[in-house]
This record gives structure tokens, C-alpha cells and sequence, in this order.
């Protein structure tokens, strides 16, 4: 597929938001090396510049119009000259009024149409002008797991098994930027795990945003919990997945996970808030003891389990009262940690219709006291594992220090080794090793290697 306009010329992806944009910034890595292109580090370098955008909450918004407007005042490259592209989200959503907003945009392709980027990088490199170069069709009209991929790890893949959203939360924008819910074939699903696994994978994680609902469109009834265990029996020696709706997990994807030894005891099971008149304004379908109730059945099938969540502070209308409901079902779940968010106003979304008179500093004064709960409850739960041995996938070096090796454990903790004597870091790099725990912080385990790595 190599183009030859394109061959020898140099790129660099800059990602922004979730676990799909990180997926499809592997996809477009795999394409642009398969026409030829080069991967280089820095803006300077860089004949072609991609951004992947994520438009769920503002904060992306900001960090791509900051760093795509800088791009005009950033020296040419060697070759003279560059070519910016904008993509996923924010490039759904937005289309040609990016042009308007970032001077430096040259191209702008949507959610669906990874395969075209090619082809718009082509036309943008033989226009004499500054140009718009836009692709935003309708989102769902291919899978871009049809595509070349450059994996940012060897040992590491994402694994899309559906795509889009039928949910539609009042204050969520995905369902308009990433279509109605699509789910891929059970069947080719699962012989991309196994042909991962025997390229030396070690750890998938499936992505969807509600992976439990996988194969309703395709099938009349999920088969999430099928595919778990499928998976699990292709060799995978860690499985993954996320996003999971609650309204969605049931008692078979629960008996899934405690019975297939791949998956991990960690799950990401965003809440949002813990009042049910704020969960039904934001369209969650399902109330404050039911999440509770499904807390207490996955606590029980899986004891070791680690949960973490999501949730928006300041919601329109919420109330201290509301609020003090989030605060207490946080500290009934006992959670390991979370992402917590003041609520960002998404246009094109019905909550952004509802005025909010709570001032900015009451809602601010929530999320600080939401904030500290937070770290007491992870600090607790790190707590469990001192003096332990956990298992730890290493990924890397410390960015700040060369000696110290940096993983994730089972439940998806970061944890931090010394690198023994006379070992070689590039070769645990990928590799499976024992760590006896003797730190245990709000936000990490350090510990001892002991034993050989595998």
C-alpha cells in the first residue's frame, strides 16, 4: 500500500482522550508506515503531523487548539514543508469549522474514515494553498481494525469489538461523533486474540463503549460473557476490557470473568453520581442501589476484585444533597481509585440546554472533597497488597530513574522495582516478574524483584 508521494516522509501522532483514540492512533501509525513514512520525535521533525482527538470532556478541546495553533509559529521541517491533520472526535464534531479555529489545519478526516487519511495527506502535499481537506462522513461505515497497526507495545494490544453507542447519557457526546452501537463479528474477534497471542501478546484489553452489550445489533442478545471466555481459551495470559455500563453487566459476564483465569481482577465500572434523581437526568437507566447491589455481586464472585469509576461532579441541578450521595456510595463501594471530572458542558448534547445557577466555587469545593476521598480510599486499598508478591507486566523504565522498572499488577496498580544487579532492562521489558511488595502509596506499589522473570 506504499504511496508514492508520501514515501520517505516523516510523521508524528499525537493522541488525546480514550482508549479508542489510542487504538486508532496505532491504526494510523500502521498506515502511514505502510506508505513509507517515518516515525520521528519531535514537531520540528515532522513532515506530517497528526492529532487524534477525544471531545468527551473540554479539557481535550483545549490541549488540541493549544498545541495545533503553536504548530504555525514551529520552523518548517528539512523537507520544507507540513502538513497537519486532525482527526477522531473533535474532528467529527467540528468538520471544516476547523478551519476557522486552527490556522495550522490542513486536514480534517472523522471517526470512520482512518482509511482515507492516505489520500487526504496526498491531495494536502500537491495544493499550493493552505487548504481544508475534510472527511467527516456519517460515523459507522467501516471498522478500522481492517487496517495496517504499529502497536506502541509488542507485549500490549487493543482489541475493538464494537464500536458506538446506543446509550445516549444527556451529557455525553459519543453517540453523535462514533454512531450507533456496532459490533464486529464474534468469530473474527476472537481469531485476532489468538493470532495476537501467537505474535507474543501477552495482554489484551477489549475496547467498546459498553463492552457488555457486545453482539446485541448483530446477534438479538449480547454474547460479551461468550466472547470472555472464548478469549480467555486462545492462551491470553491477561485480559482486559472497558468501557462497562452497569445497566448492561449481568450475572453471566460476572460468572465469565471469576471463571476464566486470563481475566484480571481489576474493572473500570463508572458510576457518574450516586443520586438517583442525578442518574436518571443523565439518562444512566439504573438507580443508586442497583449499582450498590452489582458492587456486592461481582465483590462476592471475584473477592480480590479491585473497582474503580468515573464520576462527574456538578452535574446541572445537582444539590448538596445529590452530592452528599455521591460521597456516600464512594465510600460504601470502597473504591481503588477513580476519575473524577467536573461536568464540562458538551455542545449538541441535551444537558448543555439546562441552566445551572450553583456557583462555579460550590461545585469546585464538591470535586476537592470528592478529590480526598478518593485518595483515602485508594491509599487504603494499595494497602491490601503490602508485603505481598504481585505479578507485574513491565513496561518500562522510570522516567525518572534508569534503575527503576515500572509495570502494572493484576489489579492494574503501577508499580515501581529496582532493577536487579547485572540485569539488563530491555529485557524485562514484556516480560511477567515477581514483586514482593514493601510501599504501599495512594497511587502506586514499589518493591523487590524476586525470582527470574518469564
Amino acid at each position: 500500500m506504499t504511496s508514492p508521494s508520501l514515501v520517505g516522509k516523516t510523521y508524528l501522532v499525537r493522541t488525546f482522550g480514550c482508549q479508542m483514540n489510542l487504538h486508532d492512533s496505532e491504526r494510523v501509525s500502521g498506515l502511514l508506515e505502510a506508505c513509507g513514512c517515518n516515525e520521528v520525535g519531535s514537531f520540528e521533525e515532522a513532515d506530517i503531523v497528526v492529532f487524534m482527538t477525544c471531545c468527551v470532556r473540554e479539557n481535550a478541546d483545549q490541549r488540541l487548539y493549544g498545541q495545533a495553533s503553536a504548530l504555525v509559529s514551529t520552523p518548517a521541517p528539512p523537507s520544507g514543508k507540513r502538513v497537519v491533520a486532525i482527526g477522531g472526535c473533535i474532528a467529527q464534531r467540528d468538520g471544516e469549522f476547523l478551519a476557522h479555529t486552527v490556522p495550522s489545519c490542513d486536514v480534517v478526516f472523522g471517526t470512520s474514515a482512518l482509511d482515507k487519511l492516505p489520500r487526504l495527506l496526498e491531495e494536502a502535499f500537491a495544493s499550493d494553498v493552505h487548504r481544508i481537506i475534510a472527511n467527516t462522513d456519517e460515523p459507522g461505515t467501516s471498522f478500522s481494525t481492517d487496517l495496517p497497526s504499529r502497536r506502541a507495545r509488542s507485549f500490549h494490544a487493543w482489541v475493538p469489538i464494537m464500536y458506538g453507542c446506543n446509550n445516549f447519557c444527556t451529557y455525553c457526546i459519543v453517540p453523535h461523533v462514533r454512531g450507533r452501537e456496532r459490533s464486529r463479528i464474534f468469530e473474527t474477534v476472537v481469531s485476532e486474540c489468538a493470532r495476537l497471542v501467537d505474535e507474543g501478546v501477552r495482554e489484551i484489553c477489549l475496547l467498546g463503549q459498553n463492552v457488555n452489550s457486545y453482539g446485541r445489533d448483530l446477534y438479538g442478545s449480547p454474547r460479551f460473557s461468550e466472547l470472555i471466555r472464548a478469549i480467555g481459551a486462545t492462551g491470553i495470559e491477561r485480559l482486559r476490557f472497558t468501557s462497562s455500563n452497569p445497566k448492561d453487566l449481568d450475572d453471566g459476564v460476572i460468572a465469565a470473568m471469576a471463571r476464566t483465569a486470563a481475566v484480571m481482577p481489576h474493572l473500570h465500572l463508572a458510576v457518574q453520581s450516586g443520586s438517583t434523581r442525578i442518574l436518571k437526568a443523565m439518562n444512566r437507566s439504573y438507580t443508586r442501589e442497583q449499582y450498590l447491589d452489582l458492587v456486592r455481586r461481582l465483590k462476592a464472585a471475584l473477592p480480590d476484585l479491585a473497582l474503580t469509576t468515573d464520576a462527574i461532579v456538578g452535574f446541572p441541578g445537582e444539590t448538596e444533597e445529590d452530592f452528599l450521595e455521591t460521597l456516600s456510595l464512594f465510600e460504601e463501594a470502597r473504591f481503588a481509585g477513580a476519575f473524577t471530572f467536573i461536568y464540562s458542558k458538551r455542545p449538541g448534547t441535551p444537558a448543555a440546554l439546562i441552566d445551572d445557577p450553583t456557583p462555579a466555587e460550590v461545585i469546585q469545593g464538591r470535586f476537592d472533597r470528592l478529590a480526598h476521598l478518593v485518595e483515602d480510599l485508594s491509599w487504603e486499598a494499595n494497602q491490601a497488597d503490602l508485603a505481598r508478591r504481585v505479578e507485574v507486566l513491565v513496561e518500562s523504565t522510570s522516567k525518572r530513574f534508569d534503575s527503576v522498572m515500572v509495570g502494572h499488577s493484576p489489579k492494574n496498580q503501577t508499580v515501581h522495582f529496582t532493577l536487579p544487579e547485572h540485569a539488563c532492562a530491555s529485557d524485562l521489558v514484556g516480560k511477567i516478574v515477581t514483586v514482593e511488595i514493601d510501599r504501599a502509596r495512594t497511587w502506586y506499589l514499589s518493591g523487590t524483584m524476586v525470582g527470574e522473570a518469564r
